[in-house]
């Protein structure tokens, strides 16, 4: 079996997906090698959500159950294919995650700020990624370019308090919103921007794991 089928294989069976993938440059040094390959991995949210509960980390009450599923089941991955795991919340410093994702060609800016994703939309998240010290083969994305384009962007009207209308993201209205009754709606359902975008309406996020998020976010 190639290298890129037994990681797509490695992350499925943990109910995650290969969300993108990029090769370095010498100027990536020394977070990533150079002409080397990060390969980013993503919730397949089909299954990814029933899945993780049932695992360790969200029976045992410590903080943090899905971070700590992250690092234990991607580094496991990591080990297995000869490469080595990388996550978006081992910091400070904090790995540019954003910024990779961009370069994948599968993940763009959109008109809310928050990253859209070819197939998760907004919903678009990082668990962590694989960097392998050799250029690997990757697979061209089916979408060549940001579906934005051609969408009448309801995420820029979507937010209540008007959070992300303006191009940036004001994050101290966003929070002050979830701590009233009305914010509620958000908290316990999901951010209503991500919830507006038509490419990640059907890629099956559940009303729980979104709520499982916003906790995180605004605890």
């Amino acid at each position: 079996m190639d290298l890129w089928r037994r990681i797509t294989t490695a992350s499925q069976s943990h109910g995650l997906m290969i969300s993108g993938a990029f090769h370095t440059a010498p100027d990536d040094a020394p977070a990533l090698p150079p002409n080397g390959t990060v390969v980013m991995l993503s919730p397949d949210e089909g299954a990814f959500w029933s899945d993780i509960q049932s695992q360790p980390e969200f029976a045992d009450g410590a903080p943090d159950p899905m971070d700590r599923w992250s690092a234990r089941v991607i580094g496991a991955m990591a080990d297995d294919l000869g490469a080595r795991a990388v996550f978006p919340f081992s910091g400070p410093p904090y790995l540019p995650f954003f910024t990779w994702a961009t370069r994948t060609g599968r993940a763009w800016v959109s008109p809310a700020v928050f990253l859209v994703h070819d197939r998760l939309g907004l919903y678009a998240s990082y668990r962590g990624a694989l960097v392998f010290d050799a250029l690997l083969d990757i697979p061209a994305p089916e979408m060549a370019t940001a579906p934005c384009g051609t969408c009448a962007a309801p995420c820029l009207s979507a937010c209540p308090v008007g959070a992300v209308a303006g191009g940036t993201y004001d994050v101290e209205a966003c929070h002050d919103h979830l701590a009233t009754s009305a914010g509620q709606a958000c908290l316990k359902g999901g951010c209503l921007v991500r919830q507006s975008c038509p490419v990640g309406e059907n890629c099956g996020r559940v009303r729980s794991q979104s709520a499982f998020h916003m906790a995180a976010f605004h605890p």
